[in-house]
């Protein structure tokens, strides 16, 4: 397979053209995670409307029934429920890490066992959370364990 980048002019519409003999399975997986993450997501802080992009957000969180997006030094407050996160960003690095977290794999520093075949997951921004054990083995695939 050959592979073509060409730059092109600030003003000219950026566009992706795969030429392939079969568009399902690996390829069409790869492309719904492409569209997914380019759409980005809608989240709310301090009465305002905010865009974020998949790469900004560590962890989706339920606490007490409100939905959270958390960033690297910032929480956001989203709209959509656990369901439809975990759906929305199927065939990414995002896993789902307990009943009421969904955890972006790309954002993990290092990870180290805990009490009750639970993990403790360290973040780049140094924020620890727990990956309960129905998900541990999840996260071993998402890691490559």
């Amino acid at each position: 397979m050959r592979i073509i980048i060409e730059e092109i002019s600030i003003d000219e519409e950026e566009e992706l053209i795969l030429r392939c003999h079969s568009a399902g399975g690996e390829l069409a997986k790869r492309v719904r995670q492409m569209e997914t993450m380019q759409a980005g997501l809608t989240a709310y802080r301090d009465g305002e409307i905010h865009r974020l992009a998949f790469d900004d957000v560590y962890y989706f969180e339920v606490v007490d029934g409100k939905s959270f997006l958390y960033c690297e030094n910032c929480v956001f407050e989203s709209r959509m429920k656990l369901y439809e996160f975990e759906e929305f960003c199927r065939d990414t690095g995002f896993f789902r890490a307990s009943k009421s977290m969904v955890l972006n794999a790309d954002k993990i520093d290092f990870i180290s066992p805990s009490f009750s075949g639970r993990f403790e997951v360290t973040l780049l921004n140094g924020e620890k959370v727990v990956v309960s054990r129905r998900y541990v083995n999840v996260l071993k695939k998402k890691m490559g364990l």
